[in-house]
């Protein structure tokens, strides 16, 4: 019981860092003239959107990866195209649900360094 217990709270704990992160890059976002439209979109078990924002009428797809020490691997290298395929599926699910077929997509990857004093973000746009 004491293991499940201390895996619960890593689990916890991890994605309260994830929501951390999460929480800065929407803030970078709104900085540069971008209109969140949602956060954490669950398509079933297809897969999640971090973000989705638009910006000069262009829908913008977000996937974000963070890290807290400089001895861990860099964000982009943990981006497999397992994880790739899971997007666009839920990028199509989520055109589906919402009945958009006429808008303009992209979709971009921003990593975040958070053991900086201030964190560092990394945007990389079309990344797909």
């Amino acid at each position: 019981m004491k293991i499940i217990k201390i895996i619960y709270n890593m689990e916890a704990n991890k994605r309260e860092l994830g929501n951390k992160a999460e929480e800065i890059v929407a803030e970078y976002l709104q900085k540069n003239k971008y209109l969140i439209k949602k956060r954490n979109f669950h398509f079933g078990k297809v897969g999640e959107l971090d973000i989705i924002a638009e910006k000069d009428n262009l829908l913008v797809f977000i996937e974000v990866r963070s890290r807290y020490s400089q001895n861990s691997i860099d964000p982009i290298l943990t981006f497999s195209n397992k994880k790739r395929r899971s997007i666009l599926k839920t990028i199509e699910g989520y055109l589906y649900v919402n009945k958009i077929t006429d808008k303009d997509c992209r979709f971009d990857f921003i990593s975040i360094d958070m053991f900086y004093d201030k964190p560092k973000i990394n945007h990389i746009e079309n990344a797909l």
